[in-house]
């Protein structure tokens, strides 16, 4: 079964280290996107997976999808056409000291993309599994009509949509967030989404949560999956619990809601080497569980305990394999030097 991927790929610039980027005159570039990322990690659990987007017919998008096929993702049905391809600089924060993302991806090919530039019935030939972001659709009209396009004939052709509804307050406001994701999430099987997205979004707030001080109710979480499942029909729903004591540590949970029933993980602290790319790391390891038949218990765990390693690693890419994953969730979580 192939697991299909559709979002922009883009190029990370950041300082080296833990530099600001106004003291920096020396920076390295690497790729990622969330929808990349999560094509990433299936690559690195074993599955086929394929990413789809569209970038210029240059020697960059070149190195990016080289840096693609290396971690085995199909990269056969990406379009070439358009300028540039979207830059992103991240300024990694620690202690007090918030992490910071500036985008420079306007014009992107991806953002300027047409409807005809993908051919979905080719595409979804032997895929199971449709994933996107709410990144995707936010680059324009144009693009959120190919997601629309891209979900309805997945469900025709009765393959498994997931979600992440990653809100980007950079890219679009609340109120046209909630208009345009709103058309998509009835052909949604998995929402993936955090205390934020669901009230950005839907306006569905967690009670008794305040994610600037920390305070999280899991009574709150339950209502906000609740919720999103009446409101949508959407079978499951998963959600990041995530405890800010500052920049460099967290608390990391998550919570799958299905059939009725919570779920909720185990808590992890988290000492963080580089958050970028943390969520898509949860989303892969939910679409790898689930299509493992994995028991929703344990499904939760792996998607938490492949994020908490993300956490460690530097880059976007999640670069840890199901074993490694595992042996987290049995509980060995000392980082001893494995000999």
């Amino acid at each position: 079964m192939k697991f299909v991927c559709f979002g922009e790929i883009m190029g990370r610039i950041n300082p080296l280290g833990y530099k600001r980027i106004v003291q920096s005159d020396t920076f390295e570039i690497t790729f990622g996107g969330g929808e990349a990322n999560v094509a990433v990690s299936l690559a690195n659990y074993g599955k086929d997976a394929s990413f789809v987007t569209k970038m210029p017919d240059n020697l960059i998008s070149e190195s990016a999808i080289r840096d693609l096929r290396a971690h085995k993702v199909d990269t056969n049905d990406i379009v070439f056409g358009g300028d540039r391809l979207g830059l992103y600089f991240v300024e990694k924060g620690a202690s007090q000291r918030a992490s910071t993302v500036i985008y420079d991806r306007k014009h992107s090919s991806i953002s300027e993309a047409k409807r005809e530039d993908f051919d979905w019935n080719k595409i979804f030939e032997d895929a199971g599994w449709f994933h996107f972001t709410g990144i995707t659709p936010a680059l324009g009209a144009n693009v959120a009509e190919i997601c629309l396009d891209a979900c309805k004939i997945a469900k025709e052709k009765g393959i498994k949509i997931s979600c992440d509804l990653n809100y980007r307050a950079k890219l679009w406001t609340p109120e046209q967030a909630g208009e345009t994701m709103g058309k998509l999430m009835p052909y949604i099987d998995l929402l993936i989404a955090n205390e934020e997205d669901s009230e950005k979004v839907f306006g569905i707030k967690a009670p008794d949560t305040d994610v600037s001080s920390g305070e999280l109710s899991k009574d709150g979480y339950k209502y906000v999956a609740k919720t999103l499942n009446e409101k949508f029909g959407i079978p499951i729903v998963a959600i990041t619990l995530r405890t800010s004591l500052s920049a460099t540590d967290n608390l990391w949970a998550g919570m799958l809601y299905k059939d009725g029933e919570y779920y909720f993980s185990k808590e992890y602290p988290i000492h963080i080497v580089d958050r970028v790319g943390g969520g898509d790391s949860f989303g892969g390891g939910l679409i790898y569980a689930i299509s493992e038949n994995y028991s929703n218990q344990d499904t939760i765990e792996f998607a938490v305990a492949a994020s908490c390693l993300k956490h460690s690693i530097e880059g976007d890419f999640n670069e840890v394999s199901v074993a490694e994953v595992k042996k987290l969730m049995k509980g060995d979580g000392s980082g001893r030097v494995q000999r």
